[in-house]
This record gives C-alpha cells, sequence and structure tokens, in this order.
C-alpha cells in the first residue's frame, strides 16, 4: 500500500474538465492548482497534457502526501511537488510569486471551505496571474439566489451540517467577488450532475 487516496468523483469528470481546460490553455500553459485533494486530477490532467506545467497544492498534509504518491506512480516530470497552500491567508502567493503563472485551477474548493477562501483565491489570483491569465473553477453553484437542482440543496445543507462556514455559494456572489479583486467571468459552462465550470480572466 502507498499514500495514494482515490475520489470517485474525480473518475466521473475528470474527462469533462480536461474538455473545458484544453479549449481554454495554451498548448505551454504553467498550471497552479488551489486544493487538489487526492492529487488524481493533476496527474491526469498533466499526463494528457504533457506540455502544461503542473503545480499542486493543499492545506492537509495526507492530501499532499497522496499527491506525491501519485505524482511518483505517474513517473511524470511535469507535475512539482505539491505546495502547503492556505488562501485564506494574506501571505501564500509568496509561494509562487517567483513562478509564472498562467492559470490557477479550483475544483470543489469553495464550497468545501469558509467564504473567506473565496476571497482569498480571488484576491491571490488577480495578483499571481499577468494578464490575460486564467482562473478556472468548477463545482456546484447557486444562480440568482437559488440551487439549480434537489441534489445540490441537499447537498448544500449537509455541507452546513457539518460546518455553518461551508455551503455552496451564489454564482453571482462569486462573479461580484472576482470582479472586486480585478477578475472578469469569460464563460459560464454546464457540466453534468449539476456542476458548472467557471472562467475568469485576469484584466489588462
Amino acid at each position: 500500500m502507498d499514500a495514494r487516496q482515490y475520489a470517485p468523483a474525480t473518475q466521473r469528470n475528470r474527462e469533462l474538465i480536461l474538455k473545458v481546460l484544453s479549449d481554454n490553455l495554451t498548448p505551454t500553459s504553467n498550471v497552479l492548482e488551489i486544493a487538489s485533494g487526492t492529487g488524481e486530477h493533476a496527474v491526469f490532467f498533466a499526463s494528457r497534457f504533457k506540455s502544461w506545467s503542473w503545480i499542486p497544492s493543499d492545506i492537509n498534509p495526507t492530501a499532499r502526501e497522496s499527491i506525491i504518491a501519485w505524482k511518483n506512480a505517474s513517473n511524470l516530470n511535469n507535475v512539482a511537488l505539491p505546495l502547503a497552500i492556505d488562501v485564506t491567508q494574506d501571505n501564500w502567493i509568496e509561494q509562487v510569486e517567483q513562478r509564472k503563472i498562467d492559470v490557477i485551477v479550483n475544483i470543489n474548493m469553495i464550497h468545501i471551505s469558509p467564504w473567506s477562501a473565496c476571497v482569498g483565491l480571488m484576491e491571490g489570483a488577480a495578483e499571481i496571474l499577468s494578464p490575460g491569465g486564467i482562473l478556472y473553477l468548477y463545482g456546484p453553484f447557486k444562480r440568482n439566489g437559488k440551487h439549480t437542482a434537489i441534489s445540490n440543496a441537499q447537498f448544500d445543507r449537509s455541507l452546513q451540517d457539518r460546518n455553518s462556514t461551508w455551503g455552496v455559494r451564489n454564482l453571482e456572489m462569486v462573479v461580484e467577488t472576482a470582479n472586486n479583486a480585478g477578475l472578469q467571468l469569460q464563460q459560464v459552462i454546464e457540466m453534468p450532475a449539476n456542476n458548472l465550470s467557471v472562467i475568469f480572466i485576469k484584466l489588462d
């Protein structure tokens, strides 16, 4: 046994997310992934586009161990060792300020974290990304203050039962937060299982 962890949802959504990324990223993108979780997405995406340079990160040391184990098992040289990034901390951008980051990818995080994580992600992305850089979000969202499916409403209640600071976010509030930081909404793409891909671009 090694330290690799497995998230069943990754198997279901990775091809679909990859399609969106491949349509929007340049062939030589330097990608910072915030909240990489198990690391399965990182090695899958990096194995399909070996000209991408992928920098995973996670606040959880157990997750970072899993990411390293997946990296080692995949034998990919375009996946970096994971960073210990907590976007709720003001100094998190210092870990990547010496690297050129074209894209920030964040999958299934902002609903399983306090709202301050969304704010910190937006503010950090606006500082890290060059003009024209992309922030990609994936996950469930409310639209106009309403859930898009009964299952999302049930999921939202279960999240708040676990932690009152968690919950499915209102897309309009996320967009407003991004705009305030200097990011502009570029595209919203409906995905299976009542999820959305949301793409922001760093303004000039």
